[in-house]
């Protein structure tokens, strides 16, 4: 199993386009230690995964071999960010625009969940999943 994770430290290296020495010291050791997750010999801790997963080093694919959501491009992970950090009715206004020219279904078929107290769209009934 270290093996792979190794393969996959050195492709995500790779994929970031440095060198060992370099993608060790973003990570915190020196380039024996890089060398050796490579090769499987030796595991990565936290710590070392947490740095290099501020230089856009899939953390996710190292640890378990799936690719994370983190892997975005650019502009769909700041779109993602904004969406995440806007009020209610702004991913619901979000939520409309991007489904407007989605042909129309019944009621029945259509159900969009909704978080929050009574926040509604003008033209839009949404049913609240209360719990």
């Amino acid at each position: 199993m270290q093996k792979k994770t190794g393969e996959r430290i050195r492709s995500e290296r790779e994929r970031i386009g440095l060198s060992q020495m370099a993608f060790g010291e973003t990570g915190g050791v020196k380039k024996l230690a890089q060398l050796k997750y490579e090769q499987g010999e030796r595991s990565p801790d936290v710590l070392y995964l947490a740095a290099l997963s501020k230089i856009g080093v899939d953390v996710q694919f190292i640890v378990t071999g799936v690719r994370s959501s983190e892997a975005l491009a650019n502009d769909e992970a700041e779109l993602i960010s904004y969406y995440r950090s806007a009020p209610l009715a702004v991913k619901q206004a979000v939520f409309a625009a991007l489904t407007v020219n989605k042909p129309t279904t019944t009621d029945s078929e259509t159900t969009i969940n909704v978080t929050g107290s009574g926040q509604r769209i003008a033209g839009r009934d949404f049913h609240e999943n209360k719990k």
